[in-house]
């Protein structure tokens, strides 16, 4: 091996072994020095980044004041005007995010000079895939409420009924949707519940049918019962007399023959409670005003042996259906 070369070879680098080396600080003073020039170079950067900054803030009151300005003008768009009122929330919404995202993105071009649009748009995809495994179950009920403001029938105020929740829709947001029990309480449920399971709308039609069945005795006569009953109901409040009021008789029962009564009244649940109290006892009225019986449960037993029947006070017994002889009444006696 050339000689040269292997003395070039064990010769340390020269600034590697530079590098390696650290002198520690003598005093207090050197110590106080670092610091103090660190701080003023930090402080040096960020009065000259002052500018920056300030338009960045500048830029986030325009976008404020910019969506402030477009909810104004979507409430005053006659098209938006006769839109659905979940609908034109919607578009609000989508809007407001649309805004302040490109609002964010300016101001972050202009805070951080080195920041290109395409690389910020680039770093939000990054951080969007990531933050999607995280929160999967809020970005499911984000793309529900969406679905539910362009699609859904029911608004702020109507009733629905899901999976036994029944009550005043309050709010329907992009997360959740929120639910005024008729008992009073307030329930907030996630938006992909809502999605996923039925939901009846109870108030989607200014009038809603409502159903009952009453019963007369096997003795009556059925045709001049469905009168009567026909009659009580049309004479109610709060029977819509523009639908048809159905009165038909529907089975045989085990003390009665059943009647369906069906009539269209309010949608609302106070509204079916109501009415149901008034058609109830406007047909218990009539039909005992017309002395048609309203049966109670009957039951007949049957034996297969004759019963022994104990005499009251006495304790003996006779067998079923043996008139009491003259032996009897003697012994009585």
């Amino acid at each position: 091996m050339n000689p040269a070369l292997a003395e070039e070879l064990d010769r340390p680098n020269a600034p590697e072994a530079e590098g390696a080396s650290f002198d520690p600080p003598d005093d207090l003073g050197e110590v106080l020095d670092t610091v103090t020039q660190t701080v003023g170079a930090l402080w040096g950067d960020f009065v000259v980044r002052i500018p920056f900054l300030l338009t960045g803030l500048v830029v986030l009151l325009l976008t404020w004041l910019v969506t402030l300005a477009f909810k104004r003008l979507v409430g005053r768009i006659p098209a938006a005007r006769r839109m659905r009122g979940s609908l034109r929330d919607l578009f609000t919404r989508l809007g407001t995010i649309a805004i302040w995202t490109a609002g964010l993105t300016v101001a972050m071009v202009i805070v951080f000079p080195g920041l290109t649009p395409a690389r910020a748009f680039g770093a939000l995809g990054l951080v969007s895939i990531a933050v999607g495994f995280a929160f999967k179950d809020i970005f499911e009920n984000f793309f529900a409420g969406i679905l539910l403001l362009w699609r859904f029938p029911f608004e702020t105020g109507d009733f629905v009924e899901c999976e036994g929740i029944m009550g005043s829709v309050q709010e329907v947001t992009i997360r959740m949707t929120q639910i005024r029990l008729t008992t009073g309480e307030l329930v907030v449920v996630p938006n992909s519940f809502l999605f996923k399971n039925p939901v009846r709308v109870l108030t989607d039609q200014p009038r809603r049918r409502v159903t009952i069945v009453a019963g007369v005795a096997y003795g009556e006569d059925v045709a001049e019962a469905t009168r009567v009953i026909e009659e009580a109901v049309r004479s109610c409040d709060s029977v819509d007399r523009d639908r048809p009021i159905q009165v038909f008789p529907e089975a045989f029962g085990s003390s009665s023959i059943d009647i369906e009564v069906a009539w269209w009244t309010g949608p609302e649940p106070v509204d079916v409670r109501r009415s149901r109290g008034e058609i109830v006892t406007a047909i218990k009225k009539a039909l005992d005003d017309a002395g048609i019986e309203i049966p109670f449960p009957y039951r007949t037993l049957t034996f297969k042996e004759p019963l022994p029947i104990a005499s009251a006070g006495r304790g003996d017994s006779r067998a079923e259906g043996r008139s009491p002889t003259a032996a009897d009444g003697a012994r009585d006696a």
